[in-house]
């Protein structure tokens, strides 16, 4: 991937340098950046697994691993299933009502590609503000240990079930912030950037997996009012469980400059809430990284600074 991205990178580089004509001319050096820009970006999003545990449906959590395990509705199907697998015996774990959680899941984020678009205005002193909106979605994934009593009448068997456990949410980031431009070369510029960060979590989904790699899918997302599924039961509508938090962020890039604006590579660092409702308020707050490729279009005349 890192292979792919540094070709792409030095692609685009080699394909905006401007040609020569003529050997005898030398090439003019764009002109200084300023005025207004529409910027595009694409970026790997590394975030922090601090909230990812959110997810792991343990009984601080919203979405309870043993409300579908121990539920009528779907507790018989799994029980049924790791039976047929030779994964549990039924003279150890008699019904879906024994089942009991070993271990609940250390869950982390994998990494994900964040989209925005935004504006900036540029001063002819390289000092200037932006407004960018990203987004991105996010996996987090673990694995819990489903009790198999130790393997009773399955000879060779392990002690538990090795379950896989998953969570996807959407996240919206709202950027306001001041930028310095610093020019290092006649075509590449320092930029640093410093500001303001707003965002919204909206969970998608948070499901199980009985057993890990090969089992069959079940949501544990509760769309049930709290209540243990049953057949005939109806669902409620379900309402996120994410939420909007702050935070701020610091930017450096370095800049190559193009004759339709200038093509920017760098790093974004946050600090920031990842919030969801009613869990983990004190543990909101950690970093988040993005390494990005970025696009400032700046061929608008009637916005162009003179």
């Amino acid at each position: 991937m890192t292979q792919r991205l540094s070709f792409i990178i030095l692609a685009l580089l080699l394909a905006a340098t401007p040609l020569q004509a003529q050997k005898k001319k030398s090439v003019q050096a764009p002109e200084p950046l300023s005025g207004l820009y529409v910027t595009v970006e694409a970026g790997l999003l590394i975030p922090s697994d601090k909230q990812a545990n959110f997810y792991n449906g343990d009984s601080h959590s919203p979405n309870r691993l043993e409300r579908v395990l121990k539920s009528e509705l779907y507790g018989t199907q799994i029980w049924d299933d790791l039976v047929s697998r030779q994964l549990i015996s039924p003279s150890a774990i008699h019904d879906y009502s024994e089942f009991r959680v070993d271990e609940y899941a250390d869950m982390y984020y994998r990494l994900s590609f964040q989209l925005g678009m935004g504006f900036r205005y540029v001063y002819d002193n390289g000092w200037g503000w932006l407004l960018r909106f990203d987004f991105s979605e996010v996996t987090a994934a673990g694995q819990f240990l489903l009790s198999s009593n130790n393997g009773t009448g399955i000879l060779g068997s392990n002690n538990y079930v090795v379950c896989g456990i998953y969570g996807r949410e959407r996240r919206v980031l709202i950027d306001l912030g001041i930028a310095k431009r610093i020019p290092l070369t006649k075509l590449i510029d320092l930029e640093l950037d410093l500001g303001f960060d707003l965002n919204n979590t909206n969970v998608q989904s948070n499901a199980i997996r009985v057993p890990d790699r090969q089992g069959k899918t079940y949501s544990i997302l509760d769309v049930w009012g709290g209540q243990m599924p049953y057949s005939g039961i109806g669902t409620y509508e379900y309402i996120n469980q994410g939420a909007i938090g702050i935070g701020g962020f610091g930017t450096v890039a370095l800049s190559y400059k193009v004759p339709v604006g200038a093509i920017d590579f760098g790093y974004t660092y946050y600090y920031m809430q990842t919030k969801f409702h009613d869990y983990n308020e004190s543990d909101c707050y950690a970093p988040q990284h993005t390494i990005f490729f970025r696009f400032n279009i700046n061929k608008f005349s009637f916005f162009k600074k003179k």
